[in-house]
């Protein structure tokens, strides 16, 4: 039995979306980031081209899209942040909720440092000279060349590393002056001997990180009611350069190898495990399910607005994106190979090094390179901004709706909260915090994303149940999802997180940049970091299982039966009434039926009336 839809104009109304777009936008806007640019054309030409076609969407329709419509439904369903949500859904898994918005928490330490990096080349670019051009600077070594002088002599290879280094072949004593501008310029790495060794703070990054968070803050201080108008310049932008970028890259000699190399398929490579795994992490991670922040977006819309095709159309949007940014990032390589009289391979990478070294490098040599460099990094920056926007939106949503006096005073919550960001985020701002960068990057949210979301798909298709869910999908749009949602989400997603999961483990290595090997202690340090999020699941359990009276049986069937929240207040549930404060306490003064009820929990032998009535108040 589904629970019933909440009546317009009860306690508790919400503030939704002012119009759909807003909405649509803004969940586009925070699945489309920089990894659609930097990591999946790089991707799809390391796992045979156009073949890795073939795996990105199997694990697209099987696993990603039906995780994302999951999110999406839940949250317009029951109109609450992540951590409300799942205590009223699975009140045992209430520590999903916790989880998901310490992961978000830690997400948000250094994602906005990218969008610094950013920032600081944005105003770097406003010169008819490129910083990163020429050798004839404070921070160059007299290894640098130019990328010009290094081609003549047809001796460069850009290392194909996650690193945000441009290096020269080992065989050669050069560097380039884009690598060494942000190696050296911007990260000022030379400066630390690794984490240990942070140094002082860079105050030109510092001020950068905080106009980001100036801009996060006036953004999001109203809610949805700004952050939906903000969103239609940070999400709608960086498409018009994508256009702009990829008319310009086809025009350039030598695009259509790069373009070649991106899409020519080799079917072998598909029967590679790591291929697959490369498209099912590429696809989870692209889409965002599992951070709360599509479950926080839903929960502002109207009860009955038609999250499936709302689901379909942004899922799909995403990945038609990430698409068309491999033909701009390709014939651009294609390009600069050309220039060098290099394979592709030789100058294809992935990860910073690409949008922060490669492409920089390459709108250098460009006639108006000053245009060209403004635009692209104002797209890195917009991309960024929406995502950011986001994982900030799901941890002050759902403390506002389990905290209500947050939520009164959320201009002053969120100033605090960005204010926290920013003075962690100082060590990302270090002369070593690049090395701190790396370390959040690796373990904030890998690993404990993936088992949150695999516990995200147990408590729905195995505990509320998919018939159940499928019934509250009905309940709001009218229709019932078909037997393939229902596989996916009980089968298919499940299995599709517990890969990722296994596969991500069995070949764990400890941590490494370039050349340094981070210590015992860093990596443990990391672990730490991961667990503190994924042990809010069985901590939360472990805490309600003892504090909820009567035999193990009866508090695992209590904890496994959902109820309704305060916008139903008053709506009897299994013996039990909602309080004001959106609680449960279990009837006294209201008579229980005399005709069994079937459970609405898990399959648990039901407790009888007596003893379940002698159990506390559920909170």
């Amino acid at each position: 039995m589904a629970l019933k839809t909440p009546t317009p104009g009860v306690v508790g109304e919400r503030e939704t979306w002012g119009k759909k777009v807003d909405f649509l936008l803004s969940v586009i806007g925070f699945a489309v980031d920089l990894a659609n640019v930097w990591r999946f054309p790089y991707l799809c030409y390391k796992n045979g081209g156009g073949a890795f076609l073939v795996p990105y969407c199997i694990m697209l329709v099987v696993g990603g899209i039906p995780l994302f419509y999951m999110e999406l439904a839940l949250g317009q369903f029951h109109r609450k942040g992540a951590i409300t949500c799942w205590g009223r859904l699975v009140p045992l898994f209430k520590g999903i909720g916790y989880a998901v918005v310490l992961i978000a928490f830690y997400v948000d330490f250094y994602y906005n440092v990218i969008i610094a990096w950013a920032l600081r080349f944005f105003f770097a670019s406003f010169t008819t000279m490129l910083p990163w051009t020429n050798c004839d600077n404070e921070w160059n070594t007299p290894a640098c060349r130019p990328f010009e002088a290094i081609w003549d002599v047809n001796r460069t290879r850009i290392r194909n590393t996650t690193s945000a280094s441009l290096g020269i072949a080992p065989t050669t004593p050069y560097t380039s002056a884009a690598s060494e501008y942000f190696n050296r310029a911007i990260l000022e790495l030379q400066g630390s001997e690794g984490l240990h060794d942070l140094g002082s703070v860079k105050w030109d990054m510092a001020l950068c990180l905080l106009a980001v968070y100036v801009i996060c803050y006036f953004s999001l201080w109203k809610g949805i009611s700004t952050s939906g108008k903000v969103v239609w310049f940070t999400a709608l932008f960086p498409y018009a350069v994508l256009l702009i970028l990829l008319v310009r890259g086809i025009t350039l000699p030598g695009s259509a190898t790069g373009i070649q190399y991106y899409l020519s398929p080799n079917f072998e490579a598909i029967t590679q495990p790591q291929v697959w795994v490369d498209a099912a992490t590429q696809v989870f991670f692209s889409l965002g399910p599992g951070f709360g922040v599509l479950l926080a977006y839903a929960s502002y819309n109207k009860y009955h607005n038609n999250v499936y095709k709302d689901a379909i159309l942004t899922s799909v949007i995403n990945s038609a994106t990430s698409f068309v940014a491999g033909f701009v990032i390709f014939s651009v390589l294609g390009y600069m190979a050309h220039a060098s009289g290099r394979d592709v391979q030789d100058v294809a990478t992935e990860g910073p090094g690409l949008v922060f070294v490669v492409y920089p490098a390459a709108i250098a040599t460009m006639p108006g390179s000053t245009f060209w460099a403004l635009i692209f990094f104002m797209m890195l920056l917009t991309l960024g901004l929406d995502s950011s926007f986001g994982g900030s939106e799901a941890i002050i949503t759902a403390l506002s709706d389990e905290f209500p006096p947050i939520g009164r005073h959320r201009e002053l919550f969120v100033a605090c909260l960005f204010t926290l960001y920013f003075f962690v985020g100082l060590a990302s701002c270090t002369k070593g915090g690049f090395y701190f960068f790396q370390l959040l990057d690796r373990y904030a949210a890998g690993y404990s994303i993936l088992i949150a979301g695999f516990f995200e798909a147990i408590a729905v298709s195995w505990i509320y149940g998919t018939e159940r869910f499928c019934e509250d999908i009905r309940d709001m749009t009218g229709f019932r999802p078909g037997l393939y949602w229902r596989v996916c989400w009980r089968f298919a997603a499940p299995s599709f997180l517990l890969f990722i999961t296994a596969y991500g483990l069995l070949d764990y290595e400890p941590l490494q940049y370039e050349n340094y090997i981070y210590p015992g202690w860093a990596n443990a340090l990391g672990w730490a970091i991961a667990g503190s999020s994924v042990m809010c699941i069985p901590t939360v359990a472990i805490y309600k299982l003892i504090t909820t009276k009567g035999s193990f049986l009866e508090r695992l069937r209590v904890l496994t039966t959902p109820y309704a929240d305060s916008e139903r207040n008053g709506t009897v549930h299994n013996g039990m009434i909602v309080s004001e404060s959106g609680g449960v306490r279990l009837m006294s003064a209201v008579q229980t039926p005399t005709t069994p009820q079937q459970p609405v929990g898990a399959n648990i032998p039901a407790a009888s009336a007596p003893t379940l009535a002698s159990s506390p108040a559920l909170v």
